[in-house]
């Protein structure tokens, strides 16, 4: 397994040195070069066979063929030994080096011949030709793109030199192309929006970057002086599709019996050649009927103790994902499992929300391109762990879209039986298959009567997006089993989750291996009739048939398909704050894509139980990160961005700690406390704060003076709303029609959107009622036209130009939330005094003043409680640059001295 990279028609000694870095995750254990002036090829190893001798790039004996390839051919023992019979000489034990010698041998036909994995780059010398291929199912990754005529400096001893229209970089994966200064970086729209309306990726030579391509499986790009030519080197989806059409002549002609143990044979065989390796080898272990089974079979080989399985040690390792009380756990089938297998080392990982939005940047710069949901981050987890222990991961990938193993497959076979006209068979399926068609029925009937809404996507998006690619599609087919399987094999499904498991592994410098993905096994299993795959309302029929010895009860007939995914329903509601926080963010609401008011509109009744599509949601969140990672330059953080903390004698940014106020200086302290929260005692977090300051200062030399000083303290008066439960997250609101209007008359600005949002203005109707609402505001409008201002608030009550609403720059919850103004802080400011006086000693108690409840952002100030006997007006002076701080400084207290 490796990371591969090179260029066609240009030399850059320099820029290839870069992209070898930037790849030394997949190949930690040595890199390689082949350069000339018309080919560079570069390899970065992870040594898996002939560790010793296999370095790449290798070559053929007399140096014109030359091979950089990623991935392993597991049948190169016997391709070997054909080459060697046929009078080719070996230097390596690699399977590397079967590749080159099989290219003399065969030409381009060689590549249909290999079982496995591989990505590769071959130039043939004589020909003058650079070959790109890929494997069968695309298990392996490989990208280009076409550079464009201009500049570039190729290394220290050349001149400058100008790079053709038919010019290619090529790699393993996609960073090292876009930042290779070679192309112009940017998003491809097209894609987005087939993500984004079709939930479909990764079906289509295209990326998510436009210009940079991929090859799709089985597909081989030729290059050379004329320019380039691509083609698939193998029939074998015509092969599958062949034999598909010949099913109604096979069907009741092969031994149920017989084809069970077949298969059974050729899986077992398939496993025992992923087993080879010089590296430890392990097995991911979900709990499904997939993964079960190959750590079974694994198990069953290292008991008899086959040669292959010596790679796995003494005892077999598994790596599992597991969430406790979660409706997606699989624990219990993995316990069940390890219990009836014993001798196994099991390797359990926890994800959890919180962990999975700190590491959400790497994450996704990993994956590179946006995914369907957040199931990989599973997957990224298990990886991780697994690195500390293996080089080598077996995976139960494939078998789903091999044997029908989703939902959706089930109504692909009942409406070929009925279109075949097979009435009796479609009624016995029917009964076979109720449990699993009962609910879905059950929540087709909960969204037909308006319980549970689906969530179009065309809604949230934008109407000129959506008008652009009005003449886009995906279409499937939906009446034939076996070539809707073809269709996920190959386009449709797999080739998104080979992505996710390469990406994930090699980020941890682990090769993946997945031991279904074996044409033999398929080309095997396409030959028998349907139901093999469906039979008797279960799926996958012939590896639950074959595995009766093998697999537990409990898992070989399961119904529910769970695998490697994350309880994403559950997450989103425990993190539906920060989540929503992103949905309002400035940059969300910028990009050309969403309906924003949709989206939030939409998420509000997912918080509220009336929609359940979290893969929706994460799409745009997926992408929203995606855009700040690879274009906007800044990190793709959910939660609400902590401030750096600052000296506790220190202003906040771009703030003083001194203010002349008509000649006289006041020194104000910003403090730094805990978030807030809904029942928390303020008077102890004054007293807390207030204290522990003091007796800081009492230590500052430079500040020390000031105890001889009368002194007051100044709490934020959101803090105080928090507290006492006035402060509503925004979807706890429902702005009403006049809400909506009212509000988007209203000047709205980033630093104190008062009512110029539906929720703070509801908050304002339910506090004082619609028709003062209405009146002030009419009154407000009329006046306006002759030059007077400020009679809404006259009207409508002093403390309705306290309410607050979210802005994106505030701390959490502050962002997500909109606030009446604290009741009673007259009283409340009262209380805090007598409180906070009661703690302090005689010295610090001499020269105290008071507490002071303020309204204050960058726009205005509004004192609304003062036990100081100060007048408002000065305090509102010493307030008016806002020493608290606008955004997420967190420092809702602020002590103050008269210096």
């Amino acid at each position: 397994m490796c990371g591969i990279a090179g260029f066609y028609g240009f030399r850059n000694d320099n820029l290839i040195k870069k992209i070898s870095k930037e790849l030394q995750h997949r190949g930690p254990d040595g890199e390689g070069y082949a350069i000339d002036d018309t080919v560079t090829l570069l390899n970065r190893r992870l040594a898996i066979i002939d560790r010793k001798g296999g370095d790449q790039p290798i070559y053929n004996e007399e140096k014109t063929d030359v091979i950089d390839y990623n991935g392993e051919i597991y049948n190169y023992r016997e391709l070997r030994a054909a080459l060697e019979k046929a009078g080719h000489q070996f230097t390596t034990h690699s399977d590397t080096e079967v590749i080159v010698h099989g290219y003399e041998e065969w030409g381009e036909a060689s590549f249909d011949r290999y079982n496995g994995m591989f990505a590769l780059a071959l130039y043939d010398k004589k020909k003058e030709k650079l070959i790109l291929a890929r494997d069968h199912f695309g298990i392996k990754p490989l990208y280009y793109s076409f550079t464009k005529t201009h500049v570039i400096a190729s290394n220290a001893k050349q001149s400058q030199q100008e790079i053709a229209d038919n010019t290619i970089i090529f790699s393993s994966e996609i960073k090292p192309i876009i930042q290779s200064g070679l192309i112009l970086k940017e998003p491809n729209d097209r894609i987005i929006y087939r993500y984004l309306m079709y939930r479909v990726h990764d079906d289509q030579e295209e990326t998510f970057f436009k210009g940079v391509y991929k090859l799709m499986p089985g597909q081989m790009m030729i290059l050379d002086k004329k320019g380039f030519e691509k083609k698939y080197f193998s029939d074998f989806r015509e092969e599958l599709l062949r034999l598909t059409s010949e099913v109604e002549e096979r069907s009741g002609k092969t031994s149920e019996v017989n084809a069970g143990k077949e298969f059974k044979d050729k899986l077992i065989e398939a496993i025992k050649l992923r087993l080879i390796s010089e590296v430890p080898v392990g097995t991911c272990l979900s709990g499904g009927l997939d993964s079960s089974t190959v750590a079974s079979i694994v198990n069953k080989l290292l008991k008899e103790k086959v040669a292959e399985a010596s790679s796995v040690g003494k005892h077999q390792n598994t790596f599992s994902a597991v969430f406790p009380q979660s409706s997606n756990d699989e624990e219990r089938y993995v316990d069940t499992l390890l219990k009836q297998l014993k001798n196994v080392r099991s390797h359990k990982v926890y994800p959890k929300p919180e962990e999975f939005f700190q590491e959400l940047e790497d994450f996704i710069r990993t994956q590179e391109e946006p995914t369907i949901s957040t199931g990989p981050y599973a997957q990224y987890k298990v990886m991780q762990e697994a690195h500390k222990y293996v080089t080598v991961l077996l995976d139960g990938q494939g078998a789903d879209e091999m044997m029908a193993g989703y939902l959706p497959y089930y109504f692909v076979y009942l409406n070929q039986i009925k279109k075949r006209g097979k009435y009796f068979l479609l009624l016995k399926e029917i009964v076979g298959a109720k449990d699993v068609l009962l609910k879905y029925a059950f929540r087709r009937l909960l969204t037909d009567l308006g319980i549970r809404k689906d969530v179009p996507a065309r809604q949230l998006l934008q109407d000129e997006f959506v008008k652009q690619y009005a003449n886009e599609n995906f279409t499937i087919t939906n009446d034939n089993l076996k070539q809707r399987l073809i269709e996920d094999i190959f386009h449709n499904s797999l080739p998104s989750l080979l992505r996710y498991e390469d990406k994930n592994s090699m980020r941890f410098s682990i090769e993946g291996r997945v031991p279904f993905l074996d044409f033999n096994l398929l080309h095997f299993l396409f030959q028998l009739p349907d139901e093999a795959i469906i039979k008797d309302g279960w799926n996958k029929a012939i590896l639950r048939q074959s595995t009766t010895d093998l697999i537990p009860e409990l898992i070989r007939r399961r119904r529910n398909k769970i695998g490697f995914t994350t309880p994403e329903y559950e997450w989103f509601l425990r993190m539906k704050n920060r989540i929503y926080s992103l949905f309002l963010t400035e940059s969300f609401t910028n990009r050309k894509y969403f309906k924003q008011s949709e989206v939030l509109k939409a998420f509000e009744e997912f918080i509220k139980g009336k929609n359940d599509d979290t893969m929706m949601f994460w799409r745009m969140l997926n992408l929203e990160f995606w855009f700040q990672i690879f274009f906007d330059q800044a990190s793709a953080k959910v939660t609400a961005g902590k401030a750096k903390r600052r000296s506790i004698f220190s202003p906040n940014p771009q703030k003083e700690l001194k203010i002349n106020i008509d000649g006289k200086v006041y020194v104000r302290f910003p403090v730094h406390t805990d978030v807030i929260q809904k029942g928390d005692v303020v008077s102890r977090k004054v007293i807390k704060y207030t204290n522990g300051f003091l007796n800081q200062l009492l230590i500052k030399s430079n500040f020390r003076r000031l105890h001889s000083k009368e002194w007051f303290v100044v709490l934020s008066e959101k803090i105080v709303a928090i507290a006492q439960g006035r402060s509503y997250f925004i979807w706890d609101i429902n702005p009403g029609f006049w809400a909506k209007t009212l509000a988007s008359f209203v000047t709205k600005t980033p630093y104190g959107i008062g009512l110029g949002s539906p929720w703070t203005m509801q908050l304002a109707i339910n506090e004082v009622g619609t028709v003062r609402i209405l009146f002030a505001a009419t009154v407000a409008s009329i006046a306006k036209l002759f030059g007077a201002k400020g009679l809404f608030y006259t009207i409508a009550g002093g403390n309705i130009r306290a309410i607050d609403g979210p802005t994106e720059y505030s701390l959490y919850p502050s962002n997500v939330s909109a606030k009446l103004p604290p009741k009673n802080p007259k009283k409340v400011a009262k209380i805090l005094h007598e409180e906070l006086a009661k703690s302090l000693s005689k010295t610090k108690l001499r020269n105290f003043k008071g507490v002071v409840i303020i309204d204050a952002n960058d726009l205005g100030r509004n004192v609304l409680g003062n036990s100081t006997g100060y007048k408002n007006e000065l305090i509102e002076n010493i307030f008016r640059d806002n020493p608290m701080g606008q955004a997420n400084e967190q420092t809702p207290i602020v002590i103050v001295f008269s210096g």
